[in-house]
């Protein structure tokens, strides 16, 4: 594994060269970590049992929930894949990587990227996961967005050279952003929002562009399910979150005023954490409720709430309190910076993020060790839904994906040098297709190995209908 020696200030890879010598050192990280040598995935002989490696993973989550989880995850190899983030870093951690460092996703699959607000309200394109975050190696982001695409559009029963032809053009746009980022100066980077509209404009076919622009008017008008916004009851004079098990639901010590007492506490942490304009948005609501919400594939078990807040005249506002336990990138990559996991995810994300959530923060739980960050729920994100796609709109939606990946880690990393090593061939194209379709592979047996986990009773699993 090469190792780049250069200056590293929070974890991250940084130079004071100009850029034309950061190009040339980037080309020379290739002399000893090819770009040929991305290509492939073979497991070690010493590759652990990977049901045993997500169990481990387990702990710290909610007993109860975890065959939730598991239930999610047995649905397919995609579904395996986006909740065995742990699995895929372990994989990641011993293979080719030339020692630049930027701030990392961690959990860089093709469903955590998409459309969402700004504080604008205009709809930009942009990755927004970053409960792995923290500052590695590039790569890694890279080739699990490839062989996340690879995996999801065999699920959806795309053609090889379909899957093949969307794997590519992720890496070559994140091949080819990365080098016009390169040329820019750090502010300029930084200044850099992918405007959906703009996106959508430079679909090249006329009836590519209007289907997508059917497909998003038709996401920004969807009712938001219950597993991701929740409704509301009366009670009383004030409004209460309705349970809506075993998705979002009271437990009994969330009712006490104990255990609102110690939210109030937490709250208070939350709210020293926000930049002080938007304490003065947030001391306009006041708390009302809090139920314990299940999240995401990879998220299920973690201790998650919805808290209600409203308004004098009772305009409502739902905050996400979702638990930061310790990055799955920390064992491999070093450990955070931060004392507080919840910081960690707030700093990543406003790190790579062109535009965060305004009430974006964090606070520490009365209980030991316990780590949050808070953000509104579901600021209105469109959400790719890969199964509708057409082969067109699969290679489109990946290219933007490895756009905004490349923008997203030109805002902390070395642009230069990793263009540089990228170099303006499809040299790197063709070794992370090729590593993709290994990848895949891996967790088409690995997700087998769970479903005879499960049918062996080795774990308890709960299926979700509907």
């Amino acid at each position: 594994m090469a190792t780049h020696k250069a200056l590293t200030r929070d974890g991250l890879s940084l130079s004071s060269r100009a850029p034309a010598e950061q190009q040339e050192a980037g080309r020379a990280l290739r002399q000893t970590i090819p770009r040929k040598s991305h290509a492939g995935w073979k497991p070690p002989g010493n590759r652990p049992d990977p049901i045993q490696l997500l169990k481990d993973s387990d702990e710290g989550r909610i007993p109860e929930l975890l065959p939730i989880r598991y239930g999610r995850m047995l649905g397919d190899p995609f579904k395996f894949l986006r909740g065995g983030a742990a699995l895929m870093a372990h994989d990641l951690a011993p293979t080719p990587v030339t020692g630049i460092r930027v701030q990392a996703c961690g959990d860089c699959h093709i469903m955590n990227f998409g459309a969402f607000a700004t504080p604008e309200r205009n709809l930009i394109f942009d990755v927004n996961d970053f409960d792995e975050t923290l500052p590695a190696p590039w790569e890694w982001d890279l080739k699990r967005l490839t062989a996340s695409i690879e995996v999801a559009a065999r699920t959806a029963n795309f053609k090889s050279q379909d899957r093949e032809r969307a794997v590519r053009a992720a890496a070559q746009s994140y091949r080819e952003q990365m080098a016009n980022y390169g040329t820019m100066s750090p502010l300029e980077v930084w200044y850099q929002r992918i405007n959906l509209e703009s996106l959508v404009k430079n679909i090249p076919q006329d009836v590519d562009r209007e289907r997508t622009r059917k497909e998003i008017e038709k996401a920004r008008r969807k009712t938001v399910p219950i597993h991701i916004s929740p409704s509301l009851i009366r009670d009383g004079v004030k409004p209460k979150i309705r349970d809506e098990p075993p998705l979002i639901y009271h437990q009994s010590e969330q009712r006490t005023a104990a255990y609102r007492n110690r939210v109030a506490r937490a709250l208070e942490r939350y709210r020293e954490s926000l930049a002080a304009p938007y304490r003065v948005l947030f001391d306009r609501y006041e708390f009302q409720d809090i139920a314990l919400k299940v999240v995401g594939i990879g998220s299920v078990g973690t201790f998650c709430e919805v808290a209600l807040f409203i308004t004098g005249a009772g305009e409502s506002l739902f905050l996400q309190v979702k638990e930061a336990r310790s990055s799955v990138l920390e064992q491999y990559a070093g450990a955070s910076a931060f004392p507080a996991h919840g910081e960690r995810v707030v700093i990543g994300q406003r790190l790579m993020q062109a535009a965060s959530d305004i009430l974006l923060g964090w606070t520490v739980g009365m209980d030991p060790g316990r780590h949050f960050y808070v953000r509104q729920l579901r600021d209105a994100k469109i959400k790719p839904i890969i199964e509708n796609f057409s082969a067109s709109d699969l290679a489109i939606f990946a290219q933007w994906c490895g756009y905004s990946l490349a923008r997203s880690h030109a805002r902390s990393g070395d642009a230069a040098m990793i263009s540089g090593y990228l170099g303006k061939s499809d040299a790197f194209d063709r070794a992370i297709a090729d590593f993709s379709v290994a990848y895949a592979d891996q967790t088409e047996r690995d997700h087998a190995a769970l479903k005879l986990a499960a049918r062996k009773g080795k774990i308890e699993v709960q299926l979700e209908h509907g």
